[in-house]
């Protein structure tokens, strides 16, 4: 039953069940491709560990990250809801960044994934090592 069901979104060109209406998908494929962006992740990871923060403190947080990427990268978080653009009319200008609601249900669908590497990040290095050996790396 489930292999003519894959067969059948397979043959659709569709990922999930039949059932699942074509704009939910597009929006699933649009999140997972966003957030297996490390920069999204780290982002969100940030913003839920410490709250608001400025945009300085998310870049030297999240570590690594260009300005043009933490501009890029916080843009579309905006943009699709996850966090919440504050600017305070100051000089110098002040903005903050809050994680919405979406946001942080967003973070602890994903916190699976962080759980999972923490139990499994010895195996993972393991057959990584295991097999750069067999490839002669």
């Amino acid at each position: 039953m489930i292999r003519d069901a894959v067969s059948a979104m397979q043959e659709q060109g569709r990922l999930f069940h039949p059932d699942v209406s074509p704009g939910v998908e597009e929006l699933v494929r649009d999140v997972i491709g966003q957030i297996a962006d490390k920069w999204t992740m780290l982002i969100l990871e940030a913003l839920e560990e410490h709250g608001t923060l400025r945009f300085t403190q998310v870049g030297r947080i999240v570590g690594g990250i260009s300005q043009k990427m933490l501009t890029q990268t916080l843009r579309q978080m905006e943009c699709d809801g996850l966090i919440t653009r504050t600017v305070h009319p100051v000089i110098p200008p002040h903005v903050d960044y809050t994680l919405t609601e979406i946001g942080r249900e967003l973070t602890a669908a994903f916190c699976g994934v962080w759980v999972w590497a923490e139990t499994y990040h010895t195996q993972v290095e393991a057959a990584r090592k295991a097999f750069k050996a067999r490839e002669g790396r």
